[in-house]
């Protein structure tokens, strides 16, 4: 068995930190150890744990918890980059947010992570023309998490939505790998237009709580959108915007925006 354990070390890190630290978690609060025992230890793979855990969450009375895993067995299966953005969200939770302590903090009980991993099923329904099942998704997140994501957005690798409570993605937006975002963001559109009308948000950027961006602007990388601010302009890379309506602040923050979840901006940063 030690064996065993080591090679799954090598293989998924991720994963073997999680079940160690689950472990531990079952050991210090016994009345959650079923809990955790079905969530994760039971599990050989974190697609099946996660599969399980959104399931119960997001089945009810409309799709059962039953069918509702084999939707998302049947998407993870199908494609690999949803188990590798899995990964790289939950680093990115454990590393960015300082309130989490371990993996197992994020996976079992961050509704931000939770809404995120909705999303990618429902995305990837979406892009297989199952509409109608993608939108049944979006809808019962919405109503759980209190997060709307349309399932056609494109969302990259390495995402941390904290806290996450009041958070609006439409349908064309765009964000890319290795963003933060706070609760209250919105990344909408402006009003009736169709076609490609929501921002793109490119590598590295953070928005701060409360972040209304709107159109179909984009927000270039490695920039720092400040709370409260409404951006109705296209933010350069590397730069720092505040304000309703946003202004360009200064061009020489942070390095890592994301990273680093600097809040506190003024025109010296």
């Amino acid at each position: 068995m030690s064996v065993s354990l080591e090679r799954l070390a090598s293989i998924d890190p991720i994963w073997s930190a999680l079940r160690s630290q689950a472990q531990e978690l079952a050991a210090r609060e016994p009345a959650l150890a079923s809990f955790v025992h079905a969530t994760i230890l039971n599990h050989s793979r974190l697609e099946d744990a996660l599969s399980y855990h959104l399931a119960k969450k997001v089945g009810g009375d409309d799709v059962s918890p039953m069918l509702a895993r084999e939707i998302f067995d049947e998407a993870m299966l199908a494609d690999g980059e949803i188990g590798a953005a899995v990964r790289a969200d939950l680093s990115a939770v454990f590393e960015r947010d300082p309130a989490c302590h371990s993996y197992v903090s994020a996976f079992l009980f961050f509704k931000g992570f939770h809404a995120l991993q909705c999303y990618r099923i429902a995305h990837w329904l979406w892009t297989k023309q199952r509409e109608g099942m993608a939108l049944f998704f979006q809808s019962r997140i919405s109503e759980l998490f209190d997060v709307d994501i349309h399932p056609g957005a494109t969302l990259g690798r390495g995402i941390m939505i904290d806290h996450a409570t009041g958070v609006v993605i439409g349908e064309t937006a765009v964000v890319e790998d290795d963003v933060s975002m706070l609760h209250g963001v919105t990344l909408g559109g402006t009003g009736k237009e169709t076609g490609d009308r929501h921002p793109k948000i490119r590598r590295g950027v953070m928005l701060s709580m409360g972040a209304k961006v709107l159109g179909n602007i984009e927000v270039g990388e490695y920039s720092r959108i400040g709370a409260g601010s409404v951006v109705l302009r296209s933010v350069p890379a590397h730069c720092t915007a505040v304000g309703v309506p946003a202004k360009i602040v200064n061009c020489a923050g942070s390095e890592r925006p994301s990273q680093e979840m600097n809040q506190f901006i003024d025109d010296e940063d």
